[in-house]
């Protein structure tokens, strides 16, 4: 954790800036943000909402994209389809996430949460937007806030809210469709409504939710809520790049007297880093929890700099060997682990995925059965079987041997198609001719197919006169 020399005493860590000293919670009006850090979210973000809003209608091979059905246990991720039977390759992509995640704040900090988070993308760039254009900046906000009700703040309040509302909506909507589905979400606008009740129960329940956060919960859902920001105490070290504040440049600070000399350091004390910050600390103080790295006050600080006539990047994207060492080192020793970790855990979920056959077969032989000698001279098994449909389509499976001539006779007439991440089970017998069988143990392979596509193999064994 960066954790600079300053003069001031570290009491701020004993105390919670969002909650003040008679335990009511301090409200945050955080300036309107701009600059080049600024934009270049703006920018950023456009391309992420774009991605995230059109993802549930991106298939591949006629399913979508991505889907988290955690209500039917059916997970797709980039189009691998993860049903019942592989959730254990669901817990290794997450596993192998984790680890990534540990070597990305390891290197780059909280980027990810002031860059791509979806809380904070739809708070700052979004809700914060509405609030920007609708009531004004941060002085206004709070006048508005104070005055009395009229009309105009009637009118105010409502627009904000009911926009608040409007998009927290959609965004239930979008969670749905990742969970559910589009074609499932459809049907609640193209049928009835009390056919779908369960549906439309989780939109308004999802959007309550949504509203509840970005309207009132804001800023305490990175504080409080989320653990990453503790966490990020443990992963992250001195070369971490982080925004941060050059206290051995800024320090001590000043403000600056016209015709007189400056002893001080180029942090001129204006407290617009504290203004704009969306968390409302003092990044001087130091790397801090409630810091998402949201790069405002990089700009705010840069655009006073400038009008001051001092070098701008007193707060920046740093580490705090690069402050006070003057060092560069990404690649540490604990990178390199953290980086080894998740090949190992890349290279094995590819090596699984590339082997991953569409079904999985169960052959067993019947318990307490024994072989069955039959008049022309040849040996039946009795077995159970059953198939699984590892896929998110319908199968129609057809089981065969492979090692040894011999034929499968099924009891009854059993429907062998399998449903998406569908199941059949049966019994049936193996036939093999004696000639065929020079021990008491054969181990027979068989494998599944469907059409000309050899689906998996499987190996049982068959009992037979020695």
């Amino acid at each position: 954790m960066i954790t600079p020399h300053i003069t001031a005493p570290e009491s701020f860590r004993d105390n919670f800036n969002a909650v003040s000293e008679a335990g009511k919670r301090n409200w945050f009006y955080p300036q309107k943000p701009k600059g080049k850090w600024h934009n270049r979210r703006v920018a950023f973000t456009a391309i992420i909402l774009t991605l995230l809003f059109a993802g549930p209608f991106v298939k591949l091979n006629g399913q979508p994209m991505l889907l988290f059905n955690v209500i039917e246990r059916k997970f797709i991720i980039f189009g691998m389809f993860i049903g019942p039977q592989d959730y254990w390759l669901f817990g290794l992509t997450m596993l192998s996430f984790m680890v990534f995640v540990v070597l990305f704040t390891t290197i780059l900090g909280r980027l990810w949460c002031g860059w791509a988070c979806p809380q904070t993308v739809f708070m700052e760039m979004v809700f914060r937007k509405i609030e920007y254009w609708i009531e004004g900046d941060a002085t206004k906000q709070k006048l508005l806030n104070k005055a009395p009700w009229t009309s105009d703040k009637i009118l105010k309040k409502g627009s904000k809210y009911s926009l608040f509302l409007l998009v927290s909506f959609a965004i239930a909507n979008l969670l749905l469709a990742y969970v559910l589905g589009v074609d499932e979400l459809a049907k609640i606008i193209r049928e009835p409504l009390q056919d779908h009740l369960a549906l439309f129960s989780g939109i308004a329940g999802f959007t309550a939710l949504f509203y509840f956060n970005f309207a009132w919960l804001r800023d305490q859902a990175c504080t409080v809520v989320c653990p990453y920001g503790r966490l990020q105490s443990v992963f992250m070290d001195r070369n971490t790049i982080a925004v941060a504040y050059d206290h051995e440049r800024g320090e001590p600070r000043g403000k600056i007297h016209k015709g007189k000399e400056r002893p001080e350091g180029d942090c001129v004390n204006c407290f617009q880093c504290v203004a704009v910050c969306p968390t409302g600390i003092d990044i001087r103080d130091g790397l801090q929890m409630e810091c998402v790295n949201c790069t405002a006050c990089i700009d705010t600080c840069d655009s006073i700099m400038e009008k001051v006539g001092f070098e701008t990047g007193l707060i920046r994207y740093t580490s705090e060997n690069a402050i006070v060492n003057k060092t560069k080192k990404l690649v540490t020793p604990r990178v390199i682990g953290y980086a080894a970790v998740l090949v190992l855990l890349w290279s094995t979920l590819g090596f699984v995925i590339v082997n991953r056959s569409d079904t999985q077969t169960s052959l067993l032989r019947a318990p307490g059965s024994q072989f069955i000698e039959n008049p022309d001279q040849t040996v039946s098994n009795l077995y159970t079987f059953k198939i699984f449909n590892k896929t998110n389509h319908i199968v129609n499976p057809v089981i065969r041997l492979e090692n040894v001539e011999g034929k499968l006779v099924f009891a009854g007439k059993p429907d062998l198609r399998l449903d998406a991440a569908g199941m059949v089970e049966g019994t049936m017998f193996i036939t093999i001719p004696k000639a065929k069988l020079r021990k008491r143990k054969t181990v027979l392979k068989l494998s599944v197919w469907q059409g000309n596509e050899r689906l998996e193999g499987f190996e049982t064994t068959f009992l037979a006169r020695e």
